[in-house]
């Protein structure tokens, strides 16, 4: 059984979705029998490679909230992650483009260590302050993984795996993925939002028994999108 799952680096409900669907595959009968995708979705496509300020003052002003409020919204994901096992830190989180991860993400596919690209890209993002959109941080990271340091210095040099990118992003915009985490199984069944663990396991067990084709439901639960998180 295929799980794609759309997410995007800088998504904090993606990290903490990241953490609830692997619990959900460890409860899973058949999870040996899984094989799950990262594919790419970015939340911001036009940003650039940094962005400077506040990063509360930049959501506040973004989305029309006050600055206490995107703080507050802030300390709600801190603890919610915190809940998971993760250690948010956006006092140090640096912002920016994360096409190159995405591109790294699928270059470590071919290696069959995608899923160990993806963690160490969200912890390098939500906990250590690392800009991933920074050629040799991705390149330093990767090594960590265990990809072959020329190998990715050379794809990031050029376009490889941009394509794998766009595509990811055309067949989200097709499957009416609009928000992330998006977790699809076999292309028919599909749910959006960091759900708990209990209902993604719900979603692992219903696509194993039914794989009937049914659209992706908009997001009911937590999730980051175009508009915000």
């Amino acid at each position: 059984m295929d799980v794609e799952i759309w997410s995007d680096i800088a998504c904090p409900w993606c990290y903490v979705g990241k953490r609830r669907f692997e619990a959900a595959l460890a409860q899973f009968e058949h999870a040996e029998d899984v094989r799950v995708t990262w594919r790419s979705f970015e939340l911001d496509p036009t940003a650039p490679a940094e962005r400077h300020g506040d990063r509360a003052e930049r959501l506040a002003q973004k989305y029309g909230m006050t600055v206490e409020q995107a703080r507050e919204i802030e300390r709600h994901l801190v603890e919610t992650a915190a809940g998971e096992g993760l250690d948010f830190r956006f006092d140090i989180a640096r912002s920016g483009s994360t096409f190159d991860a995405h591109r790294v993400v699928h270059l470590a596919e071919q290696h069959g260590l995608q899923d160990a690209m993806k963690e160490r890209l969200l912890r390098a993002y939500f906990t250590e302050g690392k800009l991933v959109s920074d050629r040799d941080t991705l390149a330093a990271l990767a090594v960590e993984v265990g990809l072959p340091e020329n190998e990715v210095r050379e794809a990031l040099a050029g376009e490889r795996c941009a394509e794998q990118v766009r595509d990811d992003e055309r067949t989200a915009t097709q499957l009416g993925i609009s928000a992330v985490p998006t977790f699809v199984v076999d292309r028919a069944l599909g749910a959006s939002g960091a759900h708990p663990p209990e209902a993604l396991l719900e979603l692992l067990r219903g696509g194993w028994a039914n794989r009937s084709p049914v659209p992706v439901p908009a997001p009911e639960v937590d999730s980051c999108g175009v508009d915000g998180c």
